[in-house]
């Protein structure tokens, strides 16, 4: 049975190895990126078609990978590319977008007659290139199922959370979560290593004690000791992420008492950082602050 044909709208360090997942695993392509000359190389690549005004018709989904809900509402409204789509088709958003808007969002996209999943990852490049990252959906059970085989072709687990904005929310809250228990972590290795305790013999006691967190496990050795930095998610991105997690808890009305002073220590260093800074060089800044 001939797949879809997916009309893809970002190709950035991690939407480029995404779509490179789906023409592996046979999906027709439309790609459209701000970069003319990025689409057009990897339409060369990857035997797909550059996304126009009279192409999006064919499209059975469209994909967005952009920034934030500021770029996917613009493309998809301002510019027209969600009018441009056939009845019938669904917008799967795969930004880290603010949950709230997505919802708002999906109800728009309802009165066009289109569907809407948010679709967020986690893995960071490598797990794009390999296609096994986490993907956490929103949106109607009977969507999800649809484009179940199209997600699983860029993702090693999929898994349904809940209505439209419940991915966008799972997602901050897993950063949220990821973010601080790096922090301790960090703060341990340099209290320990100040004691006299080496960072590599401190790192074997929490992977084999109680503190062991998916920092210890994989990106202290791997990252952070060895000074490469080099995971695959930016510390700014991070920044975001907490941004998001925390506007959802203030939405709710609920004080993250603990989320407040980690996410303004992350926030306060990521402010002096370059765009281009990955997330596990958490390690060497938090040294300069004690």
């Amino acid at each position: 049975m001939p797949k879809d044909t997916v009309a893809f709208i970002g190709l950035g360090m991690m939407g480029m190895p995404m779509a490179r997942c789906l023409a592996r695993a046979g999906y027709p392509l439309l790609l459209r990126d701000m970069d003319e000359g990025r689409t057009n190389a990897l339409c060369t690549e990857l035997g797909a078609r550059p996304l126009e005004s009279d192409s999006a018709g064919e499209a059975g989904a469209l994909i967005t990978m952009l920034p934030n809900s500021d770029i996917v509402e613009e493309v998809l409204m301002a510019q027209g590319w969600a009018d441009r789509l056939p009845q019938g088709a669904t917008i799967i958003d795969m930004s880290s977008s603010v949950p709230t808007r997505s919802r708002t969002l999906a109800a728009a996209l309802a009165e066009k007659g289109l569907g809407y999943l948010d679709a967020p990852v986690s893995g960071g490049v490598k797990k794009a290139e390999e296609g096994a990252l986490a993907i956490l959906v929103g949106g109607a059970p009977d969507l999800m199922e649809r484009w179940q085989s199209l997600l699983g072709a860029m993702g090693g687990s999929t898994l349904h959370i809940g209505e439209a904005g419940a991915g966008h929310a799972a997602k901050a809250l897993n950063n949220y979560v990821s973010a601080c228990g790096l922090m301790a972590t960090v703060e341990a290795l340099h209290v320990a290593e100040r004691f006299g305790i080496a960072p590599e013999a401190m790192t074997k006691v929490l992977n084999a004690s109680s503190g062991r967190t998916n920092t210890s496990e994989n990106k202290v050795a791997q990252f952070m000791l060895n000074g490469t930095f080099a995971s695959g998610f930016s510390l700014k991105l991070m920044d975001k992420d907490l941004s998001i997690a925390a506007e959802l808890a203030r939405d709710l009305s609920y004080p993250m008492q603990l989320g407040e002073h980690g996410i303004a220590l992350w926030h306060r260093i990521a402010e002096g950082v370059d765009v281009g800074a990955d997330h596990t060089e958490m390690y060497a800044l938090m040294a300069q602050e004690g």
